[in-house]
């Protein structure tokens, strides 16, 4: 039985979204930021990076979210959620992926972490002052070159699309310029409308 650790509003929905299309069994348990749970010590014995997500497997915890997909689509095959089959393709998808985590996240965490990157409060609010540009650029590079539709890698939906549509949640309060950004948004309606990604979505917005 898989566990997913997740705290909403994080990067964690992604591989939430991914078990449930998989039809994996798991469970879940939520990761209180505001009460430091990520802190403490039962779940830095879990995830000593002290973040979430982290999942339990029966071989071990993974951790990262791109190492996470790959491993659903991996364990259920059935899902077809990346073309195991085909070596360059699969790559493709990984090089998506961690484009995401790199770059496009990373982007986004300038917002509200600077102090993972500097000490001074001006280094913050310069890093939080360039977020709007470097959001809309890392999405920019998605809209023209990398977003291949109607899904990420083109006709078949895998795991990718989720990973995206978490990221595009982000969108609005990152300050991007939404208008350079059709295809991401619409991308975006379409994976809301979708009965696992609202399953998922509403697990993690309960309260507990």
């Amino acid at each position: 039985m898989i566990k997913l650790y997740f705290t909403p509003h994080t990067c964690s929905l992604a591989s939430h979204i991914a078990l449930e299309d998989a039809g994996a069994e798991y469970t879940t348990e939520r990761i209180s930021f505001s009460a430091e749970q990520q802190k403490s010590p039962a779940y830095v014995a879990i995830n000593p990076k002290a973040r979430v997500p982290a999942m339990v497997t029966e071989r071990g915890v993974l951790t990262e979210t791109p190492a996470m997909l790959a491993f659903i689509a991996q364990s259920f095959p059935q899902a077809k959620l990346a073309p195991l089959d085909d070596p360059f393709a699969f790559a493709e998808v990984q090089a998506f992926n961690s484009y995401l985590c790199s770059t496009v996240h990373i982007s986004h965490a300038h917002r509200m972490r600077g102090y993972r990157w500097a000490d001074e409060p001006s280094s913050f609010a310069d890093m939080q002052r360039k977020v709007p540009q470097s959001v809309t650029a890392g999405f920019e590079l998605i809209e023209h070159g990398m977003l291949k539709g109607p899904w990420v890698m083109g006709d078949s939906y895998t795991i990718c699309d989720p990973y995206l549509f978490t990221l595009a949640q982000w969108l609005e309060g990152d300050g991007a310029d939404l208008t350079r950004l059709p295809r991401v948004l619409d991308h975006r309606r379409r994976m809301s409308e979708l009965p696992n990604v609202r399953k998922a979505v509403a697990v993690e917005l309960a309260r507990t």
